[in-house]
């Protein structure tokens, strides 16, 4: 009966009333019987006002790809032969070529180049926390496109470059503007992901990665021969721009595990709470906690219990056995995963003589990155998706595909390394649903932005951060391609054997731990478009 009175104040005076199993999606709306599916819909569009017209949970799904894959096509193109490019070499009869792209025209030696590769992890490292704990407090698309628009600026500065450390100052800001939507954007997407589904949606949203690489190769390469490598970056910062200007514009989503002020239960639209107060809100773009709305607090909390309650949530974080182990495994994976798509296409070139090293290793990463995604996904769901089975899929795949890369490079034939080299990559990007489904569950609702963004930020700074220039380090010792890259697949086998300890841990799936009242799964995949018009006034027809 609390709850019926709490939906029924902005409605005003009705003669009916909701029974305490009607549909959530209906709280606003008094009606006599549940509705249908399309009832549901045209009842709240014409209680909220028009949403747009364009919207359901399937286009915010594309919408948060795009993104992601203009992300990752920016990581392909700077580690791609046009646009990085090659370094000045001379040889013994003295004569010397004067090299191409960002390392042949600013004198860059190796090592240099892996940080240039790896400078964005800093601004990831400091931002991701940071966007992850605001995201209680300030609404999350405002956040994305605050950090869509810190990367769209950063990228045209790369454009801009004119030395080493001006472009690496621009890829630490890339970084920055990259925190807020990996922290963000895989809760949205396991929000509203159907129920038996949720890490085949998981699984198309981290496709972009090894697609957005393998397009970024291509694209760099084009691009950079054509016209320069300074004209691929400002090119992507076209291409983004639109969606930053969205993510500032955009009416607000609300997270499971966040409510508003005076409500008791995280809700999926901020307007289904109390229309005149989520409008408020939601044109200034704020979003109260749930320990806010028991204090009482109308605000931001105070600096200080905003860093209290940062650290007691990473606390509980990193108790998790789960977690860690999940995330120490996923970080000797990308410690594998990034030197492959930094070094892949020269040590391709030097290993096998590849005519077109960029278009090779690009079009191998994106039909294994493409299928082994979606396949890791739907196994995964077909195996009914528990943090136990999760565990099983990681092992037993990322051993497979270890074992196929390592072949790949025992061999000198190229027509022997293709087909290996593209069995064991298939393989090994089907972690990608389960490894990030794992991160998403062992914790509870609240603490996901925290989650994604801590298992980001580990990733990277222990993974394919140092990866990079210590292969570097390695080739510009040994000289040898070969050897380099088999010791680097050789750490796909630990990773395998980390998260096979993961199968053996007590495990919690803690999606549902937040509150009593959350909406279910089922209800929740059902429910309409999520994104409202920007409007002052909520009208009700009797």
């Amino acid at each position: 009966m609390e709850k019926q009175e709490a939906n029924s104040k902005p409605l005003g005076d009705s003669n009916s009333t909701n029974k305490p199993n009607s549909n959530p999606n209906t709280s606003l709306v008094d009606v006599p019987a549940p509705p249908t599916d399309m009832a549901i819909s045209s009842s709240i569009s014409s209680t909220l006002l028009p949403q747009p017209s364009w919207f359901t949970a399937q286009r915010l799904l594309a919408v948060f790809c795009v993104i992601n894959l203009l992300n990752y096509v920016d990581r392909g193109t700077i580690a791609s032969n046009g646009v990085n490019g090659s370094r000045r070499s001379c040889t013994n009869t003295g004569t010397c070529s004067s090299g191409s792209g960002i390392q042949g025209e600013f004198y860059l030696n190796n090592f240099q180049d892996g940080v240039i590769s790896s400078a964005f992890m800093v601004g990831l490292l400091v931002a991701s926390p940071i966007f992850a704990s605001f995201a209680k407090s300030v609404n999350p698309f405002r956040l994305i496109g605050v950090g869509l628009t810190v990367w769209t600026i950063a990228i045209v500065g790369c454009g801009f470059s004119m030395n080493f450390w001006f472009i690496a100052t621009c890829r630490m800001l890339v970084g920055v503007g990259e925190a807020s939507f990996i922290s963000l954007a895989a809760p949205f997407i396991d929000d509203n992901a159907p129920v038996a589904q949720k890490t085949v949606w998981l699984g198309i949203f981290y496709m972009c990665i090894p697609t957005g690489i393998a397009v970024g190769y291509v694209y760099g390469g084009l691009v950079g021969n054509h016209l320069s490598w300074r004209w691929a970056f400002w090119i992507e910062a076209l291409l983004m721009l639109p969606f930053a200007v969205l993510g500032l514009i955009m009416k607000p989503l609300q997270l499971k595990g966040f409510s508003h002020t005076g409500s008791k239960e995280p809700l999926t639209s901020p307007l289904t709470a109390c229309p005149e107060e989520a409008v408020s809100n939601s044109s200034n773009g704020l979003l109260s906690t749930q320990e806010d709305s028991k204090d009482g607090s109308k605000g931001a909390p105070s600096n200080l219990n905003e860093l209290t309650r940062f650290w007691k949530d990473l606390k509980v974080l990193h108790l998790e056995k789960i977690y860690v182990i999940n995330v120490v495994g996923y970080i000797a994976y990308n410690f594998v995963i990034g030197a492959y798509s930094y070094w892949g296409p020269k040590a391709g070139y030097n290993i096998y003589h590849m005519e077109n090293a960029d278009m090779m290793f690009g079009g191998i990463t994106v039909v294994s990155g493409i299928f082994g995604t979606l396949a890791g996904g739907f196994i995964l769901d077909r195996m009914t998706s528990t943090i136990t089975n999760a565990f099983k899929l990681l092992s037993v795949a990322t051993f497979l595909g270890a074992i196929f890369c390592f072949a790949a490079f025992c061999f000198k034939s190229l027509y022997a390394f293709i087909p290996l080299f593209a069995i064991g990559e298939l393989l090994v990007f089907a972690t990608q649903g389960p490894v990030n489904y794992v991160c998403l569950h062992c914790v509870k609702p609240s603490l996901r932005p925290l989650s994604m963004a801590m298992s980001t930020v580990s990733i990277h700074v222990f993974g394919d951060v140092p990866s990079s220039p210590l292969v570097g380090v390695v080739q510009d010792r040994i000289n040898n391609w070969k050897v380099t890259a088999l010791m680097l697949t050789s750490v796909l086998f630990i990773a395998s054997g980390i998260w096979f300890i993961g199968i053996f841990l007590h495990s919690v799936d803690r999606f549902h731990e937040d509150s009593e009242h959350q909406i279910s799964d089922a209800e929740r995949a059902k429910s309409p478009p999520l994104l409202e018009e920007k409007t002052t006034e909520v009208s009700i027809e009797s």
